[in-house]
């Protein structure tokens, strides 16, 4: 059959078209036209023209054999539904490969935004963890500075109570000391002459505490005024003991002390021993000083030889022969040194000076302002006069 036979039948595969080829041209494009995997196509049922082929081989001009023209028709239907079905497959594949695709992107997106999210929760874990650190830090910092705190209130609270019950027993043994019979001229002053007013305040001093009828008389009773003494504020004091009241503290270096120190300690306490003398000056300064009585029998005590230790008959501050009825001793040093009458007078007026200061220091004197400022200046009035010379008889 001819292409343009063949043509024609695919077109319309029940007419019958003839063809002028020849039979071997039609036998070779039937095998051409034949794929190889596939056998050869045989009729369910014959046709009524099925007969025989003629011996020559050949057809006549005017027609095509009738089964060779139906396998070639079976052939074309099978070749047209392979190619549909091979294009339905290509198609149904191509569909799938987009939904592969696009659950590809789905799947991509959700990893990229789990990622994001695991990312997120990380810092904000990092940052959790690092805040809580800090504040662990900070509780600790706080509970370390509330502990010092707290610590140096005890410790504050623990002296000032020391110190109270010093100052209650030795008010007890005042008390206890004056009878009728014999009263005791430091509890009762209005039993003293006019002349001795001034050196009533004896100094009875430990190592706890010194003169606590000092601080009994300044914290509770004013100083009754004489009607014969006349009295004046004085500016430059007055302002500089307003300062010194509004931060108190024990450093020298403030105006208010600086003076103290220039115009009445330091003179008050030059003795002719020098060395002795700065001792006795840093352990009043310190509160370490002892002053206590002596018998006539006693002797000296520790490792200090006899002649620098003065003795009943020699103070050992001065160096001059004198009646020494105390000795002090130098902190816990275990060394006592004679002292005679006119020296402990020196000494206690210091002594009765620092004591009020380092009331007022700590809070235990409720007074006001310039009450305080007389009394300050009263004390600094008996180091005066103790330096001059003068001290009561009962020394």
């Amino acid at each position: 059959m001819c292409c343009e036979c063949w043509r024609k039948a695919l077109d319309h595969p029940h007419a019958h078209f003839p063809c002028a080829a020849t039979p071997s041209q039609v036998s070779f494009e039937e095998e051409s036209q034949n794929p190889p995997a596939v056998g050869h196509w045989k009729p369910l049922m014959p046709s009524k023209g099925d007969k025989e082929e003629p011996e020559g081989g050949c057809q006549d001009a005017g027609g095509v054999d009738e089964p060779q023209s139906t396998e070639q028709l079976n052939v074309s239907r099978l070749r047209s539904s392979s190619v549909e079905i091979r294009e339905k497959g290509s198609e149904f594949l191509r569909d799938e490969l987009h939904k592969a695709q696009k659950e590809l992107k789905l799947k991509d997106k959700e990893c990229e935004r789990l990622s994001k999210v695991r990312e997120q929760l990380e810092q904000e874990l990092e940052e959790l963890t690092a805040s809580l650190f800090e504040e662990a830090h900070k509780m600790v910092r706080e509970a370390n500075t509330k502990q010092a705190a707290a610590e140096k209130q005890l410790r504050e609270a623990r002296g000032k109570i020391d110190m109270l019950q010093a100052e209650v027993t030795a008010l007890k043994t005042l008390v206890i000391t004056s009878t009728p019979s014999s009263p005791n001229r430091e509890l009762h002053p209005q039993l003293q002459s006019p002349s001795k007013a001034g050196f009533r305040k004896g100094h009875g001093r430990n190592k706890s505490t010194s003169s606590a009828m000092v601080s009994a008389a300044s914290q509770n009773v004013a100083p009754e005024p004489v009607s014969w003494e006349c009295k004046e504020v004085d500016s430059i004091l007055f302002a500089e003991f307003q300062t010194w009241k509004e931060s108190p503290t024990l450093d020298k270096s403030c105006s208010f002390l600086d003076r103290i120190y220039r115009e009445d300690v330091g003179p008050c306490l030059d003795f002719t021993k020098q060395e002795l003398s700065e001792l006795v000056r840093v352990a009043v300064e310190q509160n370490t000083l002892t002053i206590e009585p002596v018998a006539s029998q006693t002797v000296p005590m520790g490792k200090v030889a006899a002649e620098e230790c003065g003795g009943p008959k020699k103070c050992a501050l001065s160096g001059l022969p004198r009646t020494c009825k105390h000795r002090i001793m130098l902190g816990d040093s275990g060394n006592y040194y004679y002292i005679s009458p006119s020296c402990r007078a020196r000494i206690t007026a210091v002594c009765n000076f620092f004591t009020y200061i380092r009331y007022i220091q700590q809070g235990l004197v409720r007074q006001d302002v310039e009450l305080m400022y007389w009394e300050v200046m009263r004390l600094r009035r008996e180091m005066s006069l103790a330096k001059l010379g003068f001290y009561p008889s009962e020394m």
